[in-house]
């Protein structure tokens, strides 16, 4: 009698051990980098699908990774949600996310999207796309004397050049490219022709180049190219100005292609609710959440078999894409920083 009713209440234990795992996924801890009033319709779907609730806390790159690492081991993160390889790529190596092996991602998600994989499964994936563009003055340039990455270090357009801080990830993302594809000697030296090249000294972000080349002060920049697809949709008139005065290169359509880079995530390592962070993960690569990123951000869905429906983001066209690892993009980053120190590229 004794030994049945010990294994009654050793069954019961159990049960209430799994119906209370139940019960804690029924919320997701999301730590997200992006800023975009758009990801709420995101997060409420997810949550009207699977009854999971979404708890979140939003903060810059370097905010989030400082908390993250303070937190350790205590840490409720279950989602980690970075803009930029080079940013994802520094998690990674702060020991932040943890392998995810998914069939669903595996298939969805072009493997050169994909975090490392060391055998155990990717550390994160790309959800989303944005190219590394540039943008023109239609006065006083001559796009085939910028249709490169490479033809903005010549000679023929000192004084016209402008970027944000070389320092920054999406820069550093880029210059990470061209180290992959030219070596970093020919990096160096494009490194340098740049800074010979600035209108100004680098500031500000991607819109603020933008209205540097309409206005004249610039003659070619720079930008991500949701930034450009938001101006073309943006209501202010300041903005419809400028962009008429803009021409717009896919930059080495003849070569290598055009930089491209992400926005993705992966799943933390302490993170208390796996299970359901795994299923986001999913969710993210569906046809609804992918539509989203377009249509919401300006952005390509990583999915290569699902249409985009953004009027603005369609006009562009189509273009030839580098199909390099955004995963070494992204661990170049380190190389990228010391060339632009070299060549006093702020």
């Amino acid at each position: 009698m004794y030994k049945f009713t010990l294994n009654i209440l050793s069954a019961a234990i159990a049960l209430s051990v799994v119906a209370g795992a139940h019960a804690e996924d029924k919320e997701l801890n999301i730590y997200s980098a992006r800023h975009y009033q758009t990801d709420d319709a995101l997060y409420g779907d997810f949550t009207k699908r699977t009854g999971i609730k979404i708890n979140r806390i939003e903060a810059d790159d370097n905010a989030l990774l400082e908390r993250l690492k303070t937190e350790g081991k205590n840490s409720p993160a279950d989602i980690i949600l970075m803009v930029d390889a080079a940013r994802l790529w520094r998690a990674q190596i702060e020991g932040l996310f943890q392998p995810v092996k998914s069939k669903v991602l595996a298939a969805r998600i072009p493997a050169h999207l994909q975090g490392n994989d060391a055998g155990q499964g990717p550390q994160w994936y790309g959800f989303s796309t944005r190219a590394r563009v540039i943008v023109y003055n239609k006065t006083t340039v001559k796009p085939e004397d910028v249709a490169t990455y490479e033809a903005l270090a010549e000679p023929k357009n000192k004084g016209k050049v402008c970027t944000r801080s070389g320092s920054h990830p999406y820069m550093l993302s880029l210059i990470g490219s061209l180290v992959e594809r030219d070596g970093e000697k020919a990096t160096e030296e494009w490194a340098r022709g740049m800074v010979s090249n600035f209108a100004r000294p680098p500031r500000g972000g991607d819109t603020d180049q933008i209205h540097g080349v309409a206005s004249g002060e610039c003659g070619v920049a720079l930008t991500n190219s949701y930034y450009y697809v938001r101006m073309m949709r943006s209501t202010k008139p300041e903005d419809r100005q400028a962009i008429n005065k803009l021409g717009f290169v896919w930059p080495n359509q003849k070569t290598s292609g055009t930089h491209v880079n992400v926005a993705g995530g992966g799943v933390a390592k302490n993170a208390p609710h796996r299970e359901a962070a795994v299923q986001f993960l999913e969710y993210l690569a569906g046809d609804s959440a992918q539509r989203n990123f377009s249509d919401g951000n300006n952005e390509w869905p990583a999915v290569p078999t699902v249409a985009t429906h953004n009027p603005a983001l369609d006009s562009l066209g189509k273009f030839k894409s580098e199909k390099l690892s955004i995963a070494t993009i992204g661990k170049n980053q380190i190389v990228a920083q010391k060339i632009l120190d070299r060549a006093g590229y702020k």
